[in-house]
């Protein structure tokens, strides 16, 4: 019983710890994926002459940027 006891409370908190370690590493990719990665893909695109590619992707990064910008303001 003891042990039953044991392995309910051993899941319920290495799970939290599971579940913060997760969020922690979500908002860790979100900002190098933000602030590394796109600025050098548009880049890399720029210097390919692949011009035609980085202008929509653009276009759409900032119809994001704006639409998120503005659900936050409002």
């Amino acid at each position: 019983m003891l042990t039953f006891i044991f392995f309910i409370l051993f899941f319920a908190v290495f799970g939290s710890v599971l579940k913060f370690s997760l969020k922690a590493a979500w908002g860790i990719t979100k900002i190098v994926v933000g602030l590394i990665v796109l600025p050098i893909l548009m880049l890399v695109l720029l210097f390919y002459g692949l011009l035609v590619l980085a202008i929509p992707i653009l276009i759409v990064l900032g119809i994001v940027f704006l639409i998120k910008l503005a659900l936050k303001v409002s």
